[in-house]
């Protein structure tokens, strides 16, 4: 279902609340029992990936080709231009995948950010890397499994797009925070963005954690980090 915010004009795409095999993706993912088996996991990040690339396909510019078959020609519609694909390391990596599986064509794009706490257990994001091809009128995805307070978000765009300005941009998350959407709305409200979500979970603790969320993803597809 599409929500459109009349202030910002953001389009917000809830999968989850569409009944179809995405929503047993997301119970395996959220299940604390089959987050056991991190290959299953990171393979349910990959399935969850591909659908939400099969549904922002339908929003991309389309151009007629003909296609040499053993028998003859067809034309068939295809996609005019791949978009380019962006991910925050590590916890995207397996969610960036899954959207590669769909866009085979498509460049990438890889940030580094994290939660730098201090001796308070106090936090600030911090972006320390950067790598992409030229974003100038390119229609760009972001795709970051989790979408807490949105800030990671906010700075991870805010150095992508540096002076160039994307024909569209694509924030795909697995489990957003109804404030963290709030949050994103807010700072990106002059770019033209559409957020693809596989669900809303309402509750953000204290140290920005999603409830019931999923726990941390990057620790659940690669081993606790230090």
């Amino acid at each position: 279902m599409c929500q459109l915010n009349a202030q910002t004009m953001i389009q917000i795409h809830n999968l989850g609340e569409t009944n179809s095999v995405f929503n047993h993706f997301m119970a395996e993912l959220r299940d604390a029992a089959i987050q056991q088996d991190r290959f299953r996991f990171r393979h349910n990040l990959e399935r969850i990936g591909g659908i939400m690339a099969y549904e922002i396909s339908k929003t991309l510019e389309y151009e007629m080709e003909e296609v040499v078959t053993p028998l003859g020609i067809k034309e068939i519609e295809l996609v005019k231009e791949q978009p380019v694909i962006a991910t925050i390391l590590r916890a995207g990596v397996p969610f960036h995948n899954g959207m590669l599986n769909m866009f085979d064509h498509a460049d990438s794009a890889f940030v580094a950010a994290y939660r730098k706490y201090d001796k308070n257990e106090d936090y600030e994001i911090k972006v320390e890397y950067y790598s992409s091809p030229d974003l100038d009128d390119k229609v760009l995805i972001l795709c970051d499994p989790m979408l807490a307070t949105g800030e990671s978000i906010v700075k991870t765009l805010d150095g992508l797009l540096d002076e160039v300005q994307p024909k569209h941009i694509h924030i795909a998350a697995v489990v957003a925070s109804s404030d963290g959407l709030e949050h994103v709305k807010s700072r990106m409200s002059r770019k033209p963005v559409t957020i693809w979500v596989g669900s809303i979970d309402e509750e953000l603790t204290a140290k920005a954690y999603i409830v019931p969320g999923i726990g941390d993803v990057g620790d659940l597809a690669y081993g606790e980090k230090r």
